[in-house]
């Protein structure tokens, strides 16, 4: 009577995604509170497979049950962490049986012994395998990547094997994926929903004759790349529709829109590896393959994609490779005249420390070819460039070390564009809030810019249209800028979609990254523009299409996961920490900031009491912002250095000791709700335990708080929108675009 019970002959497994490393001090055991940013999925025809393929898709670095460090086993065996899973198979690596590891750990003696028959096997594994296709199959059906098997057999004969060799091995004795379809066995589902084994079965025939285009995602959400980079994959697909174009959907991610199965003609769930990918390209020959809309993970394919035959849509990987590659986009950058921050690589500590001296501190560093600002910081003299480069980051050759002037309390900009070659679309110039050296993907950004002269914005105009022409872009590009004394600074350029692209397009009604799809596929940005009646919300700078918002104001503000990692601290810096954003729109700066807040759970008073807190370079400003807040009806209290500071200037503030100075101080203070608002500012050198207790109390008793005098500065500027109760009107966002 319609009824049926599901029945599936494949297994489904789904790996969560942490992201500790962000988080100094975070503590990384896992109990009863959530603390993944995002998780992946994979499928095979057993659990080793599919297990094995999970650990492929997760974005860091693993071919599967990769070795760790075997030091304080038993401990990490007892406490469950983010690696629990790698050290159950190091474990059996170092001689423990099932019922030690069981007994320590409590897994189920199931899942126990398909990982110890995983590593039972990677014993067996030598070069005899290459000529052994019975062995070899064996091997692929339970999930061994390609990767991992030439990393056994160096291991073990002391070879310098890489996956390509696998790959020709199986190529020699027709072992290769096999495509099967997701979904209950024996209904006729009318969608292809697809992933790969190695296990012998009917081959699922791959898409029809008809033009089609590969679409790469991201793979898990985490931070510095999440669903904003889905959005746009989505997107691509939508416009491959109104092209008449089929599309295939490649991703990992069950959180996301984009492996839903009804997004995409044909979707693909598998790793987000070259192995994968090649086999997929191989089997469907895709006219076209996007790889600019996911991020930095497909990007960094680019290459090796065009070198197997893969037709790259849009921007040519010689030209992301040219934007990848310092030392040859400072040279690109300098050609057209265009001033930047004075800058270097560094291939040794050595090196490192002769080239920020000759920069002058502070300077900026971290590792090349990163996302997210991973590893970035701020450094202000030598012993702390030795610190950084002796704990942070590995240097070489093949990974050297970026170091960059830093423009001290300069503006920051983010500029999203899109180019046929011939024409260039601005979204929007969004402007940081926040002063720069904190991560762009962190600090609050309002569009239209609420500061900048019409000769700066005409000259960021100029200049992106240059940087797009020149570099040689077609679809999206995100250019970084820094307003630094009057001048402008070009920061960084990604030739593909960025972050704030979904923020962009729901703030001007123009949706970017369906435009871009139809840019990469027919390169006519004015055609593109039209067929999504863009045109009546645009206007022209120069030569320049631009659709900046006339009538109303979008903030964008980060939301952060600091309340669920107990240990981080919520002082912002170069790395990204926030997990999501919000929007606040109105017809003002102030109430769409005063939305953003409350959107962002940082809902703060319009009177009461402060505790001010100053780093030494913000205690000029802090000045200024205790006046303005005493104007609108707050009483401060303040810590030693910075009460002193505001007595200097004739300001009343109330003196409360530190944690570590003697009761009662702010630490009862924050206990017993006596403060309503926290500015806490902080810099390399005040680091210290009182203040990093202090920003536990706040986030542990949920006083909403400010961390840049800056971010400060607009709140208080704000109260008067908050006490009239202006910024309660409501209305839809089709009525902003409307207007």
């Amino acid at each position: 009577d319609g009824f049926y019970e599901p029945e599936i002959d494949y297994i489904v497994v789904k790996v969560p995604k942490f992201a500790f490393e962000k988080f100094k001090g975070a503590n990384t055991l896992l109990g009863t509170a959530m603390k993944s940013v995002g998780e992946v999925m994979s499928l095979g025809k057993n659990l080793k497979e599919a297990l094995q393929k999970a650990l492929c898709s997760m974005e860091s670095g693993l071919s599967g049950f990769d070795e760790i460090s075997s030091k304080d086993l038993v401990y990490k065996l007892r406490h469950a962490d983010d690696k629990r899973i790698l050290y159950v198979a190091q474990a059996f690596r170092e001689g423990y049986d099932i019922e030690k590891v069981y007994e320590l750990t409590k897994i189920d003696k199931y899942f126990l012994n398909e990982i110890y028959e995983i590593v039972e096997f990677e014993k067996s594994v030598d070069m005899d395998i290459l000529n052994d296709p019975k062995k070899l199959q064996e091997a692929k059906a339970m999930g061994f990547s390609d990767k991992k098997l030439a990393y056994l057999i160096n291991l073990k004969d002391n070879l310098e094997l890489s996956q390509n060799d696998i790959y020709f091995a199986r190529t020699k004795f027709n072992i290769a994926q096999i495509y099967q379809k997701a979904g209950t066995k024996g209904r006729n589902d009318n969608f292809t929903y697809l992933y790969s084994t190695f296990k012998k079965c009917e081959n699922i025939s791959s898409c029809n004759k008809d033009k089609k285009v590969l679409i790469i995602g991201g793979g898990p959400n985490r931070i510095g790349q999440g669903i904003e980079f889905d959005y746009c994959c989505v997107h691509a697909s939508y416009a491959l529709k109104d092209l008449g174009i089929k599309s295939i959907m490649y991703n990992c991610n069950p959180e996301t829109v984009s492996t839903d199965y009804d997004t995409s003609d044909t979707l693909y769930f598998e790793p987000i590896d070259f192995e994968h990918l090649r086999s997929v390209i191989e089997r469907e020959n895709p006219d076209g393959v996007i790889i600019h809309f996911g991020g930095q993970t497909p990007l960094k394919f680019a290459k090796r994609l065009a070198i197997v035959g893969a037709n790259v849509i849009g921007t040519s990987p010689r030209v992301i490779d040219m934007a990848e590659d310092r030392k040859k986009f400072s040279e690109f950058i300098s050609k057209l005249g265009i001033k930047q921050p004075n800058n270097a690589t560094a291939t040794s500590v050595e090196e490192a420390v002769l080239k920020a001296k000759e920069i002058g501190y502070p300077v900026l560093v971290r590792p090349s070819y990163v996302l997210g600002g991973r590893a970035m910081k701020k450094v202000t003299c030598e012993s702390e460039l030795l610190e950084y480069m002796g704990e942070a980051v590995s240097v070489s050759n093949h990974s050297p070390v970026l170091i960059d002037k830093f423009l001290k309390n300069a503006t920051e900009l983010d500029v999203d564009a899109i180019s046929d070659g011939k024409d260039v679309f601005v979204g929007a110039i969004l402007e940081h809030i926040e002063e720069a050296g904190i991560h762009s993907g962190d600090s609050i950004s309002v569009m239209p810019p609420q500061s900048l002269s019409k000769e700066i914005i005409e000259k960021v105009y100029k200049n992106t249209k240059e940087i797009a022409i020149n570099l040689g872009v077609i679809g999206l590009l995100n250019i970084q800028f820094a307003i630094f004394e009057d001048e402008i600074y070009m920061i960084e350029v990604n030739p593909r979609a960025s972050r704030t692209v979904p923020f962009v397009s729901k703030a001007t009604g123009i949706p970017m990254a369906k435009v871009a799809t139809r840019v990469m596929w027919q390169g006519d940005l004015k055609e593109a523009l039209n067929f999504y009646d863009s045109y009546k919300n645009l206007i022209k700078v120069g030569d320049i299409y631009t659709a900046t918002p006339k009538n109303h104001v979008c903030v964008k503000e980060s939301v952060f996961p600091f309340n669920k990692l107990v240990g981080a601290d919520f002082i912002l810096g170069p790395e990204m920490k926030s997990t999501g954003e919000v929007m606040g729109i109105s017809d003002s700066f102030a109430k769409s900031f005063i939305k953003s807040q409350i959107s962002a759970s940082n809902v703060f008073s319009s009177s009461g009491t402060l505790f001010l807190s100053l780093a030494d370079d913000d205690k000029k400003s802090g000045i200024e912002l205790a006046k303005k807040f005493i104007k609108e009806g707050f009483r401060i209290v303040a810590t030693s250095g910075t009460h002193n500071a505001l007595k200097e200037h004739g300001i009343e503030s109330e003196f409360v000791h530190k944690i570590s100075e003697g009761r009662p101080n702010i630490a009862d203070k924050l206990k017993n709700n006596e403060i309503n608002l926290v500015v806490n500012t902080s810099d390399n050198k005040s680091y210290d335990d009182d203040g990093i207790k202090i920003r536990q109390l706040v986030l542990r008793f949920k006083v909403p708080y400010f961390t840049t005098t800056k971010a400060a500065l607009m709140a208080v500027n704000s109260i008067p929108s908050m006490k009239d109760g202006s910024y309660l009107e409501v209305k839809s966002i089709q009525d902003y675009l409307k207007e």
